[in-house]
């Protein structure tokens, strides 16, 4: 899944990858990995918004 075919939106993005670690992943590196998403262009798309991954709570703040 690349990028572009994720939510646009950065809160629907937020949303969605947060359930996904919540859910389905134990950390961001196997989300990506699995989903075939580039970890660096989901970050900064993230970080961009105002949001930073925190491994020790698996998900984006």
């Amino acid at each position: 899944m690349e990028l572009a075919q994720l939510p646009n939106d950065p809160f629907m993005l937020l949303s969605f990858i947060n359930m996904k670690l919540r859910d389905c992943y134990n950390s961001l590196d196997e989300l990506c990995e699995d989903m075939n998403i580039n970890r660096d262009e989901l970050v900064n798309k993230l970080q961009s918004a105002g949001f930073e991954y925190t491994p020790e709570q698996n998900k984006f703040w």
